[in-house]
């Protein structure tokens, strides 16, 4: 069984990897001690989003269903025939991850199956469940202990969200040319105008400073590593809010690599001086 736990997360380290090479280069900055289940995390929820963003079959609710399943059934038991269920459960029995952040999860990946169009509730609670229970998973792997997770878990939230929203304003255009969605309420892709992408923006500057705040009081082992997809999603937001709305359903707002990379070393110094 050691084989296979170490394979599972060698599996999910290599998911991550070759799925985001953004989150590839804040992920070195985590301590040794704690990377694996980071990676584990992303594994599960990356086989999710492939579900309900790639996946064309018709069963797809069924497969959906059927990891929902395996998850939460693997999480009894501690062992998963699927490498990166398994990695994941093996992480979430260690950290305390349970089905109250599990479920969540999966219930915002039914909606992207049922719902093409978001009322403000609906929005509120695909935003919890595939974002803010992610950054509360991740805070349960950082934290030494429960009052430590309290008192960070409000900035937490506030982070998952505002990565989430960024996502959404940059991919609005893929979204609905490829999946008839638009996560924002009251926002109709093809009248979409800078008035509202204004609104949106205001709106996830909230949560940054939230998060900002919460970032602060993280423990080492993971400061250094959000520090840095902070930095990267705050310059990917002002790159939006610099760009037309006109522009934004043109085509897919990016952050080039040396500016990733002027982040990476800009955050590495201050880790080194502290």
């Amino acid at each position: 069984m050691e084989l296979y736990t170490k394979t599972s997360y060698k599996l999910a380290r290599t998911v991550t990897l070759d799925y985001s090479t953004s989150f590839s280069k804040s992920s070195q900055l985590f301590s040794a001690d704690i990377r694996d289940h980071i990676y584990a995390i992303y594994g599960l929820v990356r086989v999710a989003d492939e579900i309900v963003d790639t996946y064309k079959g018709k069963d797809m609710a069924q497969v959906l269903k059927d990891l929902e399943t395996n998850t939460l059934q693997s999480l009894k038991t501690g062992f998963s025939p699927n490498p990166l269920v398994h990695a994941f459960v093996t992480t979430a029995k260690r950290y305390n991850i349970g089905s109250d952040l599990i479920k969540p999860f999966f219930k915002s990946m039914q909606m992207d199956i049922e719902s093409k169009t978001y009322t403000p509730k609906l929005y509120a609670d695909y935003i919890y469940g595939s974002a803010e229970v992610i950054g509360l998973m991740c805070l349960k792997v950082f934290c030494d202990n429960e009052a430590q997770y309290a008192k960070l878990e409000v900035g937490a939230k506030a982070l998952g969200a505002a990565y989430q929203k960024v996502n959404f304003l940059r991919d609005i255009k893929a979204d609905y040319d490829e999946r008839g969605r638009v996560y924002f309420p009251g926002i109709n892709f093809e009248t979409f105008d800078d008035h509202q992408k204004e609104a949106i923006i205001k709106d996830i500057k909230k949560d940054f400073k939230k998060a900002q705040t919460a970032i602060a009081k993280l423990p080492t082992n993971a400061r250094s590593a959000v520090t840095l997809s902070f930095e990267y999603y705050l310059e990917l937001l002002n790159k939006l809010e610099r760009t037309s709305a006109e522009k934004i359903k043109a085509g897919r707002v990016r952050v080039n690599n040396t500016k990733k990379l002027q982040l990476l070393i800009k955050t590495r110094l201050k880790k080194s001086v502290r």
